[in-house]
């Protein structure tokens, strides 16, 4: 019914992070793993909640041409739908949770597609309301909403209805086209099996003697080993395995492709990216001027893996010596440990922001270690309103893991912050906002880390740390974005796409990105099949937001630390509003405009100076 509803249900899926070797021995009622009883104590009792919501559908669809009746039938319409997707939030998640505890376990992925089937039918027996509510006009909306103060929570998204007038088909249209949801994210749902099940992964043995099996756990390990050759097996064996099978996820992708082309045609979009950015209201200036800004600040991308290069001791850096930190840190950090650096260095947000995030850390939200089968990297689902967020780790006891959960918790704390002002109605955020208060703990994070930093080595690490993640996130995520541009509009123009010919596209500007052709980085032909490893680009330009919200995080930081507890009161105010504006509004009046090149700069000019204070202490550590 509302979009600003579902991002609290898939928000922060990070893929394929650093992973432990798995853990089957976790204690089942330790913290280090979720309780899911408190969705529901039973699987019975999830399937009668589930049951439960399929009977609210008949009502909604007896409710049709109702709507313009009176202020009172839309009330009665909007609180039953809205009712109907709260319980069917809950049952959504505690299908995926248990699902992604072990996807070789069959009975979890039924009763995840049972799931998503109750979400299919819950689209089509809305599919009617907004095509009547435009029928109805919005002067007769807005009466309606100032006379009954009931609707007050739905004025948002009325108007938001609103708005879709020119991308809405007429309700006989809309309710063909929600028969085919399922349909339409097949494409999805056969590369998340392909890729995190049916794959047969290949098992090397490293330099000191260990064997690792190469799947996507086992690549997030190793790929930073400080052994190069090592390092280099593992990328020949990881992509090598990918290539078998890029003809097949070629044709998954285009199937993808061709799919949401032909949605935006039948809405009457332009294209797919005009449809993507009028989702949320965002000005194309936003993402033009990211593209532009980021393709113009290369030269700094560049000087970092000049630095990279240097502090490695290599004469010629190749992708594989990406992921190896640029210097060794002789620390672990276990969950315990992990939890109480992170509350330390939250303390700039206040005590209440402390207190609220060491009381939930405390209980059972977290799966934290991996298990074989569980479903690689992290996120955060929140989707369940009258519980509370839920959060899926691959914790390594590394600074990699620390700062994952430090981001996960970013998104946790914004669900929680989001839900004390607002009804569910408003609560959830759009992606756009999503991202920010994640990469924004990063970065708290990464600074009490250097500032408590007791060694030169130490203080390096933390910023070399720094430097990696605006690269993976500003830089890596803005490469990606640009490339699923590129496969759309090629889409779009009617070309053919294989799987040879996306890898030919990526390798493009994979090369582009990282100074190939001035000697820089060199990127061999084989790991150009690395977007084959990539899930985001099923999830419809969705990876720029990465990128701006990390900008946009990083301005929101800047005026924590420069003003004080008015930056921090600034900050929460965006996280208290959660989705009761349009993202670009409410992130313009907290003072941050992605429109403008100006955040964006300041995102440049914080990577260069990183660079500086690296360069100085690489000075005094040789003198």
């Amino acid at each position: 019914m509302h979009k600003y509803l579902l991002p609290l249900a898939v928000a922060a899926v990070a893929f394929a992070g650093s992973a432990a070797l798995a853990k089957d021995d976790q204690d089942a009622d330790s913290q280090a793993t979720w309780d899911l009883t408190e969705l529901y104590p039973s699987v019975e009792a999830w399937n009668k909640a589930r049951e439960e919501v399929t009977v609210d559908f008949e009502e909604i669809d007896s409710r049709r041409g109702t709507l313009g009746e009176s202020a009172e039938s839309l009330y009665a319409t909007y609180r039953l739908v809205s009712d109907a997707l709260k319980k069917a939030g809950r049952v959504s998640v505690y299908a995926s949770l248990n699902r992604d505890e072990d996807l070789r376990d069959s009975e979890t992925q039924e009763r995840a597609q049972l799931a998503q089937i109750m979400f299919s039918r819950f689209g089509e027996v809305t599919a009617w309301i907004q095509p009547e509510i435009i029928e109805v006009g919005r002067e007769v909306i807005e009466s309606y909403i100032n006379e009954d103060e009931r609707l007050a929570p739905f004025a948002f998204q009325l108007d938001d209805s609103l708005r879709n007038a020119p991308h809405t088909l007429s309700a006989e249209t809309e309710q063909t086209l929600s028969y085919f949801s399922q349909t339409f994210g097949a494409p999805n749902r056969t590369y998340s099996l392909l890729a995190n099940s049916d794959i047969p992964w290949p098992t090397i043995t490293l330099a000191d003697g260990e064997e690792v099996v190469v799947d996507s756990q086992g690549y997030g390990r190793t790929r930073g080993s400080s052994n190069r050759d090592d390092r280099k097996l593992v990328f020949d064996t990881f992509w090598g395995k990918w290539a078998e099978y890029r003809s097949s996820i070629g044709m998954v992708m285009n199937s993808h492709l061709q799919t949401q082309v032909a949605l935006a045609k039948a809405r009457n979009y332009d294209s797919v990216l005009d449809r993507e950015l009028f989702q949320d209201n965002l000005p194309p200036r936003v993402y033009r001027t990211l593209v532009k800004e980021v393709n113009k600040a290369l030269p700094t991308l560049h000087r970092y893996f000049k630095l990279r290069t240097r502090m490695l001791g290599l004469e010629q850096m190749h992708y594989y010596d990406i992921y190896p930190s640029l210097v060794s840190l002789d620390r672990t950090f276990d969950l315990e440990s992990s939890k109480k650096i992170t509350l330390e260095a939250m303390a700039i947000l206040g005590d209440d922001w402390v207190s609220t995030q060491k009381k939930a850390m405390d209980e059972r939200w977290m799966h934290v270690y991996p298990q074989r089968g569980k479903r690689s990297g992290a996120y955060m689902s929140g989707f369940a309103y009258d519980v509370h967020p839920y959060l899926l780790l691959n914790h390594n006891d590394d600074y990699s893991s620390l700062s994952t959960l430090a981001h996960e918790w970013g998104h946790a704390m914004h669900t929680l912050y989001s839900k004390q002002e607002q009804p569910f109605e408003t609560a959830g955020y759009a992606t756009f906002i999503a991202e920010i208060p994640s990469t924004s703990l990063e970065l708290i994070l990464q600074d009490h880390m250097l500032k408590n930093a007791e060694s030169i080595d130490e203080k390096l690490f933390y910023l070399g740390e720094g430097l990696e993640n605006l690269r993976g996130t500003f830089f890596r995520q803005t490469m990606f974005a640009e490339f699923e541009l590129a496969l759309y509009e090629a889409t779009e123009r009617g070309e053919a796409l294989t799987g040879d010919r996306i890898t030919e596209m990526y390798g493009e500007i994979l090369r582009r990105y990282h100074g190939h052709d001035e000697g820089v980085v060199v990127i061999d032909d084989l790991y150009t099949n690395e977007w084959m490893f990539v899930p985001h680009f099923y999830f419809n330009m969705y990876v720029f937001q990465y990128a701006t919200s990390q900008t946009a995080g990083t301005a929101l930081y800047a005026k924590i630390v420069e003003e004080g507890e008015t930056g921090v009161e600034n900050y929460k105010n965006l996280l208290r509003a959660g989705g009761s504006d349009y993202p670009y509004t409410l992130l313009a009046n907290a003072g941050v405009d992605l429109a403008k090149p100006e955040p964006y700069l300041a995102i440049v000019s914080k990577m260069n100076a990183i660079m500086d204070e690296m360069e100085q202490l690489l000075d005094e550590k040789n003198n």
